[in-house]
């Protein structure tokens, strides 16, 4: 697998992508608001202006990642890497945020994403990554810890509960 960075090349399947996980009512974890845009061209645009230092978009500078699988170039994943934390997104959101296509779930993506996402992060010198999850999800949860991630707590967003996990990459 790859991570790469958004491009018209792969439009049609992140489009593809949005569309799936709105029919299946999944969240769209780690696309940079992609559920937010019409065009694939504005979000794609949004997507570079958000990785200057200076971003107007959401107080955070991050790179956005197509997780795409090397043998057919297919997308299976999505991930945000966030250089630095906002209120919000040190209690809720996290360093990194990640999606997996539903029917290429349980066969390792998610995790093989976020140890990619870490490597990026040492290289962007962030010493301690916070992880977020909902409570109920189990798998992301597994995945978090298979990376060495350590619960500090739970904290409630709303009337969900999510779990913060620190890593050192």
């Amino acid at each position: 697998m790859k991570l790469l960075k958004p491009s018209i090349k792969y439009k049609n399947q992140v489009l593809e992508y949005k569309k799936e996980f709105i029919k299946n009512h999944d969240t769209l974890a780690g696309t940079s608001y992609l559920a937010d845009y019409d065009s694939y061209e504005d979000w794609m645009k949004f997507v570079l202006d958000n990785e200057k230092e200076n971003t107007k978009h959401t107080g955070v500078p991050a790179h956005m990642y197509l997780a795409v699988r090397e043998a057919d170039d297919k997308l299976v994943g999505m991930i945000n890497i966030r250089h630095t934390l906002n209120e919000y997104l040190y209690n809720y959101g996290g360093h990194i945020g990640y999606s997996v296509k539903r029917d290429e779930r349980r066969k390792g993506y998610a995790k093989e994403m976020l140890k990619m996402a870490l490597k990026e992060c040492k290289k962007l010198k962030i010493s301690k990554v916070l992880v977020t999850c909902d409570s109920n999800n189990i798998a992301s949860a597994k995945t978090i810890k298979s990376c060495g991630g350590i619960l500090e707590n739970e904290i409630l967003d709303g009337d969900k509960l999510v779990q913060r996990y620190w890593i050192e990459p």
